[in-house]
């Protein structure tokens, strides 16, 4: 997890500063948070509605500020709202009879050098890396990329899945192997 630079304000001075009406400390939240968000959004398979619900799940932590109490990290608060989000998305596609389709794709980008080589192995890395994270289970898959690509620590994580610190460390231990195990195979 990043901190804010010595001078830039932290979430809870800007949490506050949008409640008295200061936009601006809204709009700081979002360049802030919105990067990772997205991730996480994509990360659970939702690329094509990624901005869709990116867009929601400021909305709704906006509307609901008052119900945040501090206790977990803004960002992480925000990881669990975004959640809530694609599982709600994901039951009312089931009820319309639609697929969803659950694609790992550009959740972990991996860059490549500007040499060719470099790029062909960067890219094949990343097919491999994708082809690993596909094998886990959803929860796995989660727990995995929250810790790995976001940073979280096990008790966001636990906050975020809806799961204790235990079984986050868990899921994500099992998913790390499997993720070698692949890898090696």
């Amino acid at each position: 997890m990043t901190l804010p630079p010595a001078d830039e304000p932290e979430d809870r001075e800007l949490v506050a500063r949008w409640q008295k009406g200061d936009e601006r400390a809204a709009s700081r939240l979002v360049e802030r948070h919105a990067g990772s968000v997205g991730r996480f959004v994509a990360s659970l398979g939702e690329r094509e509605a990624a901005q869709e619900l990116l867009q929601d799940t400021f909305v709704r932590a906006f509307g609901a500020l008052e119900t945040w109490r501090g206790e977990s990290s803004f960002r992480s608060w925000l990881f669990t709202i975004a959640r809530r989000l694609v599982l709600d998305r994901r039951r009312s596609v089931r009820r319309a009879r639609e697929t969803t389709s659950l694609d790992d794709d550009g959740a972990m980008d991996v860059a490549g050098g500007d040499d060719v080589l470099g790029g062909v192995i960067a890219a094949e890395s990343a097919v491999r890396l994708r082809a690993a994270v596909a094998t886990l289970t959803p929860t796995q898959r989660e727990v995995f990329l929250l810790r790995v690509v976001e940073g979280l620590s096990y008790r966001e994580i636990a906050g975020v899945a809806a799961t204790t610190e235990g079984a986050a460390r868990v899921h994500y231990h099992n998913a790390l192997r499997a993720v070698r195990d692949h890898l090696d195979a």
